[in-house]
């Protein structure tokens, strides 16, 4: 079930549009305001951001100005009563991947919706590599390979970030030495067993290029 976090600080309109969209197979979580969205999106993993650009304490441009800039790159819609084109450039200028103006049809949301998500998910056939969520086995171009616990968890957690960096406290809690230096050799013989190019990401943790 793909994950969405909403940013909207209308009580009523979140709750409808809350509902509408579990109605149709979506995990909604609410942010009320610019903070609560930064926090949610820190601790939480999305498939998509759907925010509302005038909201309280931090507006949806900035939150959104500071996810990209912190390596998320994940897709983001904004809704707003208020659609000019300055508006809209500045939200494409922070990293929004569509807009949708106030009042709007639901059948129209769903649409774009689904078309970011699935965009994303395909995104996430890396390199060849995937892995089933079930059994949590891994692939590479359709062909189950061998790995051992500790590196299979390590790029199960790179694959479902991308095209974002995974964080690094998640990857240490893998290891049996939990440091920075067990991580680096770790990381390096991922590179050298997988082909892939990962680099680290300063304040944040990995992410495969």
């Amino acid at each position: 079930m793909a994950k969405i976090l909403l940013m909207e600080d209308d009580p009523n309109f979140a709750k409808s549009l809350i509902n509408y969209l579990q109605k149709h197979d979506y995990d909604v979580e609410w942010a009320r305001d610019g903070e609560e969205a930064i926090d949610l999106s820190y601790e939480n993993r999305y498939d998509l951001y759907l925010f509302d650009v005038n909201v309280p304490l931090v507006n949806g441009i900035e939150v959104l100005r500071g996810l990209r800039g912190a390596e998320d790159g994940t897709p983001a819609i904004f809704i707003s009563a208020q659609i000019d084109v300055k508006s809209m450039a500045q939200g494409f200028d922070a990293g929004a991947d569509d807009y949708i103006k106030k009042p709007f049809d639901p059948e129209e949301l769903l649409v774009r919706i689904g078309a970011k998500i699935a965009a994303q998910q395909e995104k996430r056939n890396v390199y060849g590599y995937r892995f089933d969520v079930g059994t949590r086995e891994i692939y590479r171009d359709g062909m189950l390979i061998g790995m051992g616990e500790v590196q299979r968890n390590i790029l199960i957690e790179l694959l479902s970030a991308y095209p974002n960096p995974a964080r690094k406290e998640v990857l240490m809690e893998f290891l049996e030495t939990q440091n920075d230096g067990a991580l680096r050799v770790n990381m390096v013989k991922l590179k050298k067993e997988t082909g892939l190019e990962i680099q680290a990401v300063r304040g944040v943790g990995y992410k495969i290029l």
